[in-house]
């Protein structure tokens, strides 16, 4: 009886309350469909304003050039700037060229003789091919004058003197045509190489600012970087346009030195056959 009362008074000891609410796990809260999508879109605004504020326009490039990649970036800017008017002076001074020489061996074809010719010529507008008549035909007269015209043993020594006096103005016209060709060739040939220099001097300034900052942070060395960049692209955009300006004049300067090479080969025939009918 004793030990029954025990093991009883045991169990009520041990045995929670009836009123004892039993511990429970929380639940993690859930996301609902419409707070997802707000998150979502707020993430997208948020990249979208950082991508904003990195976003670099040319002129904060050229705010962040030194002084020498300042100075690179004004001599390249000059010689773009030339090459693009010497591109339009070129266009003009060919046509003209070109429509005068047209114009010029239209009329000197119709001549049968070299007064006939003198005569045609005399009436034209002066231009290079002119100016290589007139060379050939003072070179006739002097022959004339001296008696030599009409002599089989002094004809080739006439027609050398005629042939070399137009080569002279043939030469001279066609240097005129071919001015500041030379400047075109070294815009094109050295400006990648000045604006490589301002690019390496511009990166060499970076990597100085790096080690006296203590940070590689590219917020902090990019701006510099990129611009000096654009040096190089500088240098680019100054050596095509000269090239190309380049090849464009050379091939019309060499098709206007075929027709002058034609002209005086249909002079010197002119005067050769002129020669024979007086001699004859």
């Amino acid at each position: 009886m004793t030990l029954m009362n025990s093991l009883l008074m045991f169990t009520q000891q041990t045995t929670a309350p009836a009123g004892a609410t039993p511990a429970t796990t929380t639940a993690a809260p859930t996301l609902t469909e419409a707070e997802r999508a707000a998150a979502q879109a707020a993430g997208q605004d948020a990249a979208a304003e950082a991508a904003g504020q990195q976003e670099v326009s040319m002129i904060e490039l050229v705010q962040h050039l030194n002084g020498v990649e300042m100075g690179v970036m004004v001599i390249l800017g000059l010689c773009a700037i030339y090459a693009v008017a010497l591109l339009f002076e070129k266009i003009y001074v060919m046509r003209k060229a070109s429509s005068q020489t047209k114009d010029f061996l239209s009329s000197f074809r119709k001549a049968n003789s070299v007064e006939e010719a003198e005569a045609i010529v005399r009436k034209l507008p002066n231009s290079g091919i002119k100016s290589m008549f007139d060379a050939g035909m003072a070179e006739v007269r002097r022959t004339q004058d001296l008696g030599l015209y009409t002599m089989r043993d002094a004809r080739d020594h006439t027609m050398q003197r005629v042939q070399s006096a137009m080569a002279t103005r043939q030469n001279e016209h066609l240097e005129d045509l071919g001015s500041s060709m030379t400047f075109l060739a070294s815009i094109g040939a050295n400006a990648p190489f000045i604006g490589l220099f301002g690019t390496v001097w511009g990166i060499m300034v970076a990597f100085v600012g790096i080690a006296k900052t203590q940070t590689t942070s590219l917020a902090v060395v990019a701006p510099g970087i990129a611009g000096a960049l654009l040096a190089t692209a500088a240098g680019l955009a100054a050596a095509i346009p000269a090239v190309l300006i380049y090849n464009f004049a050379a091939k019309q300067i060499s098709k206007q030195a075929t027709k002058l090479d034609d002209f005086a080969s249909e002079f010197i025939a002119l005067v050769s056959r002129d020669m024979d009918r007086r001699a004859g």
